[in-house]
């Protein structure tokens, strides 16, 4: 039931929008997605694995993001700057959504899902929960995949210099996460530090 998990998830994160987590009432998400109760129970098992999986989902569609940035349209743009995209893409995200913020940060507060499971019952779908990625994690996977996409474009006698290169990139954008700047120019001015780190 495909469509009824991302209905469901769609109306989970619109309810988190409106009210904090603890205020979003699971009937409530099922009445806006127009789904019995007990779909959205037998979907996630409780709230804390509906909470799990938006979780996962928003950091999923921000790796993917990441990944569209260093694309970088074809693979046209030079190394350094679709690392710099990929920067500016990670501190738009976080500003514009608070479970990306949350993940990438390990900074939650009481209006969000909590990262821990709580529920005694594990969800009924696909067995036991998996563990949401920690920050580390989160950048690891950042820095992989920024590896993986660069490489053919990056001198071959240069792999370890990649890493570093990507792990500066994505390190400098979480630091504008963790510690905004002026929001008109947070995404340019991170963007413009990666650029030039990686001259």
């Amino acid at each position: 039931m495909p469509a009824a998990r991302e209905s469901l998830l769609d109306a989970a994160f619109t309810a988190l929008a409106e009210r904090p987590w603890a205020g979003v009432r699971m009937v409530d998400v099922a009445m806006a997605a127009g789904v019995s109760r007990q779909t959205l129970y037998n979907e996630f098992g409780s709230k804390d694995g509906l909470a799990r999986a938006l979780v996962r989902r928003e950091a999923e569609a921000y790796l993917t993001g990441v990944e569209r940035a260093l694309s970088g349209g074809s693979g046209a743009a030079a190394p350094n700057e679709r690392l710099a995209a990929a920067a500016g893409w990670t501190v738009r995200a976080a500003a514009a959504n608070p479970l990306v913020r949350a993940v990438l940060t390990g900074c939650w507060n009481e209006r969000l899902p909590s990262p821990v499971r709580t529920a005694a019952r594990p969800p009924r779908r696909g067995g036991g929960p998996d563990p949401l990625p920690s920050p580390v994690e989160l950048l690891g996977q950042v820095r992989d995949r920024a590896v993986r996409l660069l490489a053919g474009d990056w001198p071959e006698d240069g792999a370890a210099e990649l890493g570093r290169a990507c792990e500066t990139a994505a390190r400098l954008a979480l630091s504008y996460v963790v510690a905004p700047v002026a929001e008109e120019r947070e995404e340019s001015e991170v963007e413009s530090l990666v650029r030039g780190a990686l001259a």
